[in-house]
């Protein structure tokens, strides 16, 4: 084969630089003119902290090393690009040093693959079992376009691309038995766990070009990275004392990560691309996908997790695992978690991501202006049937003000908690109107596993308000009380106009007979529902849920009656 993938400056990205144009880029100019590149165009939501943490961070980690204090961060961030010592580095590294350990089709060391790997009963599988999108073997999303039957071709770019994700994201499905695995039996492996990204709910910083997200993803490491710590395609040089099997061959082993080269490009798989020749030229149009390594356990350094802390675990247990995302909720209802700067060490609860707690303490130390715009972007996947078929994905992106990151000053911390949980009440009460209105009607409520609520069109709708707010609010000062609280009474009247908005659906919707209602005996007790009282009801608890929306209201039914 002519090609053989060179990821460092043949295999393109896609990129969108500053003038909204894309273009192809490598792996050298995709970090070397990182300040002049928005960001990149990948197919799928959770593909972004794939590629920056089993590409772009290891690379620029390992070849420029770490900051290992604020300042040394600051310096980094503020300068905006890589200095040309910094570009002549990685371009050392992505040369004479790794450059041939960057090949998709090398015979001997192809990245991120087993090189003549080979099931035990000698067969391939199709390219689809790259992508959790396409119909292979029991993942059969209901929307795909492809069968099992169909052969799907990848461009190398692609194929490195889902080769990559499936290191992260593969599922916990039973995988071919590799010739050379001795934990192989009758021709498979079970007991797979899910790729490492598969455990987490995922969030990652971002900045307003790649090279600012790059740092804004990268951990102060004060002592620098650990001893022998080295990423996937420098397995060779790690020390013979740490243990584990090379990723370059069929062998796997459980073992904890050796430092955060390692965890970041962690392979949980062993996989082998198999290519074709084309008229278009090289295409990936089958693979093979063995067991790989297993994490023994998320470590606390893992960057790109929010927690949850336990104060009193079980034995044998962690105080913290990762938390991982709801699926269903946008990610602005989960600003609770994504805020939680303080751990809660007397008490169970949340504790943000390690990324989001240095972001906060950078702007506590005023290396990261507090209007900067930082944005947030949260993946995952939502597994189903023992974690072998991908049932859905989850990802979400939102604007973050940079001053609720602030451990120590939490006053825009509570508004905006207070924003969210008014939101959350609100969609109670009206899931509770609903239930009562189908009382009233001679119903019964809504299981709560089952039917459509009200609550769900009522947040969606409250989708663009909030993330207007969060934008406005990255420009509030401490000193603008009178700013944030015009803020929360728009924020609050908007709740009210959407709630109303859906009450007066349901009444409408209600039948005759629930203006008359019913009488419901629990017990020794009595109830009555009527949609008369049930709208009552609702009001009230909205007038208690948005207190200031409701005394503006109220001042001017006062100045209106004065007049």
């Amino acid at each position: 084969m002519v090609s053989e993938g060179d990821l460092v400056h043949d295999v393109g990205f896609r990129a969108v630089v500053h003038d909204g144009v894309q273009k192809s880029v490598g792996l050298l100019d995709a970090l070397s003119e990182a300040h002049t590149i928005r960001r990149l165009e990948l197919p799928v939501h959770t593909m972004l902290p794939v590629v920056l943490r089993q590409l772009l961070l290891p690379v620029m980690i390992d070849a420029l090393g770490a900051p290992r204090t604020r300042q040394e961060w600051g310096e980094r961030f503020h300068r905006g690009h890589f200095s040309k010592d910094e570009r002549d580095c990685l371009a050392h590294y992505l040369g004479f040093r790794y450059g041939d350990r960057f090949r998709l089709f090398d015979a001997e060391l192809p990245f991120a693959q087993v090189a003549g790997l080979e099931s035990l009963n000698g067969e391939t599988k199709t390219a689809a079992q790259l992508v959790p999108s396409v119909a292979s073997g029991n993942n059969v999303p209901l929307f795909s376009a492809l069968s099992e039957a169909d052969e799907l071709l990848l461009t190398p770019g692609d194929a490195a691309l889902w080769l990559l994700h499936v290191h992260c994201w593969d599922t916990a499905s039973i995988k071919t038995g590799a010739a050379g695995d001795p934990q192989a039996k009758n021709g498979k492996t079970t007991g797979n766990p899910t790729g490492p990204l598969g455990q987490l709910g995922v969030v990652v910083p971002t900045g307003e070009t790649l090279y600012e997200t790059l740092l804004l993803n990268t951990p102060i490491l004060p002592d620098g990275l650990e001893p022998g710590d080295r990423p996937q395609w420098a397995w060779d040089e790690r020390p013979a004392g740490l243990g584990g099997q090379s990723p370059a061959g069929a062998a796997w082993s459980e073992r904890p990560a050796t430092g955060l080269l390692d965890l970041l490009t962690f392979q949980a798989r062993r996989i082998r691309l198999i290519a074709c020749e084309t008229e278009q030229g090289p295409r990936v149009h089958r693979a093979i996908v063995s067991a790989g390594d297993r994490l023994a356990q998320t470590p606390e350094y893992e960057p790109h997790t929010a927690w949850q802390h336990t104060a009193k675990p079980k034995k044998g247990q962690p105080h913290r695992r990762p938390r991982r995302h709801t699926s269903g909720r946008a990610a602005w209802q989960g600003l609770g978690t994504l805020l939680a700067m303080t751990l809660p060490v007397q008490s169970d609860g949340p504790y943000t991501s390690l990324l989001l707690r240095q972001i906060g303490d950078l702007q506590g130390g005023r290396v990261l202006p507090w209007q900067y715009r930082l944005g947030v972007e949260t993946s995952g996947l939502e597994y189903g049937t023992q974690s072998a078929v991908v049932e859905n994905a989850i990802g979400d992106d939102l604007p973050l003000p940079v001053k609720a990151l602030l451990a120590q000053d939490d006053w825009l911390r509570e508004a905006l908690l207070e924003c969210v949980a008014q939101a959350d009440q609100v969609a109670r009460a009206l899931d509770g109107l609903n239930n009562d209105l189908r009382r009233a009607a001679g119903g019964d409520p809504l299981p709560r596993d089952k039917g459509s609520r009200p609550s769900a069109q009522f947040l969606h709708c409250l989708d663009g308000t909030m993330r207007r707010l969060l934008v406005g609010l990255r420009t509030v000062d401490e000193d603008d009380e009178e700013l944030l609280e015009r803020a929360q009474l728009a924020w609050e009247q908007s709740v009210q106009i959407a709630a109303d908005r859906e009450a007066d659906l349901l009444l409408a919707a209600a039948p005759p007979r629930a203006v008359v209602g019913r009488t419901v005996k629990n017990g020794d007790k009595e109830f009555v529902y009527r949609s008369g009282k049930a709208i009552g009801v609702f009001r009230t608890k909205l007038a208690e849920i948005l207190p200031r929306a409701a005394e503006e209201r109220r001042a001017k039914r006062e100045e209106a009656t004065a007049a």
